[in-house]
């Protein structure tokens, strides 16, 4: 199960279905376990760089967390791969700021999200050329042009 949470104030301006879409992408590229779940949720700059302090020991906004799980759920028995939280206005700052639409870079943040909760990291070179790549297909076939700096 795919379970997207947006915050009341940036409902209007995103349909769930486009940020479902960038997720079934991401877990089909990445051939991971049909019976999988996860939450996205979008959310303000607070609520992020709340998140960021509490469990990485960072007081900055940042765009996308990824907290991963791998847990079978105890009721379902479906792997709960974790949660992906995405900043709203970061994304829209993000995006006004590579000249690209803010769903598009709502889609980039969901995609890199659900690599990092698939194992995905960015911190060594080898691993962010892999990660990139992968972003880069899945983003590809959703038709989205942004691209993840770097």
């Amino acid at each position: 199960m795919i379970a997207i949470k947006i915050d009341e104030r940036y409902a209007a301006a995103l349909k769930a279905d486009l940020l479902r879409r960038a997720v079934e992408a991401t877990l089909a590229h990445e051939s991971a376990p049909a019976d999988s779940s996860l939450t996205v949720v979008i959310t303000d700059d607070d609520e992020l760089r709340r998140m960021n302090e509490e469990f990485l020991g960072h007081n900055a906004v940042t765009d996308v967390l990824a907290f991963p799980n791998g847990d079978p759920d105890p009721e379902s028995g479906q792997v709960y791969l974790g949660d992906v939280l995405v900043a709203y206005p970061q994304a829209a700052l993000q995006a006004e700021n590579a000249g690209h639409s803010t769903v598009e870079e709502l889609q980039l943040l969901v995609v890199h999200g659900v690599l990092h909760l698939l194992e995905h990291d960015h911190y060594q070179e080898g691993e962010k050329a892999r990660m990139w790549a992968a972003q880069d297909a899945i983003l590809t076939g959703l038709g989205v042009k942004a691209r993840p700096a770097g």
